[in-house]
């Protein structure tokens, strides 16, 4: 991960230390016993940031369910957009690639796809929950909303691990952890490559994510603060969603230069949404880097995009989440204590790393 200069980054630790850190109060050793998130960032595994001392933790017995083997077990993975998404297609499969590694049998693995239809998600899990599935892992499409699940899942002592996005509940009693990127942090990050681009005067425009769900709000808020913090002289001119899409990135894209002919940066909150104003940039007679476009996700795509010019900056967000899933799960059906809050370390992509670095995006 490239560091800022002036920016704090947080040491990478493993999840084994992360847990103990968690636990104990005690200050975790970079470089302790080999996990599945310890593999070298460069290759494109997730690797922990941070769970935070005093933090608060939940263990088996404090959870009140019962101690199960992965091995045997009926696990349901609800995926909340349709896999034409490379994010989605990433996650969906680190899962699936790591179940099989565990020696998980195929069967014992039920997935199952909302396709951006919050209700239908509703009902996948609860239905899930109902077939007998002994653990949950869900990406939520909304953060809002589960009451119904929670009920379900809590009057069968069914763990519920969220990945990606939050759940707004109480972790240890309707979810167990969630395990997922700082947001508000991408954000922030993003706005410091828009800031030098720009050389801190310009306007921009922001295709926000889709609304209801803490990724846009927080990808939204961490940007603003922090153009406004170091760079008072970029104004945001334009904000709409383009609802993650790269059809609705190229559609929104097209409306704002109509407007904003003169734009001089997007900020888009996923790389399908920067790929579709590139699109339209192209479309509309704009020359590559006339317009400095900053995402965030790190799909193979985008950084191409860097490589060929036509992309500014891309902060990831990891979305290979099979290996932190289950090890979370295996030390907390051990008894081990699991924080509420595992964040993972994200790197970035621009013209100094894109081309070499390609592999690592997916």
């Amino acid at each position: 991960m490239s560091a800022m200069p002036g920016r704090w980054r947080p040491a990478v630790i493993t999840l084994g230390a992360a847990l103990l850190l968690a636990g104990a109060c005690a200050k975790a050793e970079d470089g302790g016993t080999s996990t599945a998130g310890r593999s070298d960032p460069s290759a494109g595994a997730q690797v922990v940031q941070s769970a935070a001392p005093g933090a608060k933790t939940c263990t088996l017995e404090q959870f009140g369910g019962q101690k199960i083997d992965l091995k045997t077990a009926k696990i349901g993975f609800s995926q909340s957009e349709k896999e034409a998404n490379p994010f989605r297609i990433a996650e969906t499969q680190s899962m699936k690639d790591e179940a099989a590694k565990r020696g998980i049998p195929a069967g014992n693995l039920r997935t199952t796809n909302a396709n951006s239809q919050f209700n239908k998600q509703i009902s996948d899990v609860e239905q899930m929950i109902d077939s007998g599935v002994q653990l949950l892992v869900v990406a939520p499409l909304n953060s809002d909303g589960w009451d119904s699940v929670f009920a379900k899942a809590s009057a069968k002592k069914v763990p519920i691990i969220t990945i990606d996005r939050r759940i707004n509940a109480t972790s240890c009693a309707d979810y167990l952890t969630f395990i997922g990127s700082d947001f508000e942090e991408q954000g922030k990050r993003a706005a410091d490559k828009m800031a030098a681009a720009l050389g801190n005067k310009g306007s921009v425009a922001i295709l926000l994510g889709a609304p209801g769900n803490n990724v846009t709000t927080l990808r939204t808020k961490g940007f603003k603060d922090q153009i406004a913090k170091v760079a008072p002289g970029i104004t945001i001119v334009f904000e709409q969603t383009g609802q993650f899409s790269r059809e609705e990135g190229q559609k929104v894209t097209e409306q704002l230069l109509q407007s904003h002919s003169a734009i001089n940066g997007i900020y888009a909150e996923n790389d399908e949404m920067a790929l579709g104003a590139q699109v339209a940039l192209k479309g509309a007679g704009k020359r590559k880097g006339e317009v400095k476009i900053v995402s965030i996700d790190g799909t193979r795509g985008a950084v191409q995009a860097i490589a060929d010019g036509w992309i500014h900056a891309v902060i990831e967000s990891n979305p290979r989440f099979g290996p932190l899933a289950f090890e979370t799960a295996t030390k907390f059906f051990a008894g081990e204590p699991i924080p509420s809050d595992i964040i993972i370390s994200d790197r970035e992509y621009d013209e100094s790393n894109a081309k070499t670095d390609l592999n690592s995006a997916y």
